[in-house]
């Protein structure tokens, strides 16, 4: 999988951390404040999109009185202390950047969450310094699957896309891997298992756990 990688980019939620549950039970509660009803189609249309773009969508499809400021930092606080106490990371995850490590091949992180909740996340699993490059969508003019996030990062790490490895678990974030001419590795997760199909058939690869990795180059 890594041969002729010079760079390996990672998606966080879903991916390093097992944290796609939560966000579903934050939406469900946050538009019951409202009094409105979760719509089953919901997580569809959001995925991909960036933290900005996510409150923007917010906003227009509900009509939400509050400022785009207050929407996605009621989403902070709602998620923090799930990240800070109930999110762990996906099995092999640090075994997998340790590896990356060892072998000086630079890592970094292509994310749609918020660069608060990103810190805390890293910050928390002790994992800051296995990365050269932490992004979040909201630096680029578009959330996945445009390759904006993945293009940036590799310019970050001064390695041409083509050289680039991504790890992603839903098939916005492997299609944007795939625009950015990467070679991309999708990763199971049981929020996004109902597209697994496509994931296989998009992605360069598949893993149900970096725990299968044999970690050796």
């Amino acid at each position: 999988m890594i041969k002729d990688i010079d760079a390996v980019i990672f998606d966080l939620d879903g991916t390093l951390v097992d944290s796609m549950w939560m966000w579903k039970t934050i939406d469900i509660e946050y538009l019951d404040r409202f009094g409105i009803e979760f719509p089953e189609d919901l997580q569809d249309h959001i995925e991909g999109m960036s933290f900005s773009e996510t409150a923007v969508y917010f906003k227009n499809r509900f009509n939400l009185p509050d400022s785009l400021d207050q929407i996605k930092s009621d989403w902070n606080q709602m998620a923090w202390d799930k990240y800070a106490n109930e999110v762990p990371l996906k099995e092999g995850a640090l075994d997998l950047l340790k590896f990356l490590k060892e072998q000086q091949i630079p890592a970094g992180i292509a994310t749609s969450n918020s660069r608060e909740l990103v810190d805390l996340i890293i910050e928390k699993h002790k994992i800051k310094d296995f990365f050269t490059s932490i992004r979040t969508s909201c630096e680029v003019a578009k959330g996945k699957p445009s390759p904006d996030i993945y293009l940036l990062v590799a310019k970050d790490l001064q390695v041409e896309p083509s050289r680039c490895l991504v790890f992603e678990d839903v098939i916005q974030g492997v299609m944007a891997g795939k625009n950015a001419n990467m070679k991309v590795c999708a990763v199971y997760d049981e929020f996004s298992e109902k597209d697994d199909e496509q994931k296989r058939r998009f992605a360069d690869y598949y893993v149900q756990s970096f725990s299968q990795l044999t970690l050796e180059r």
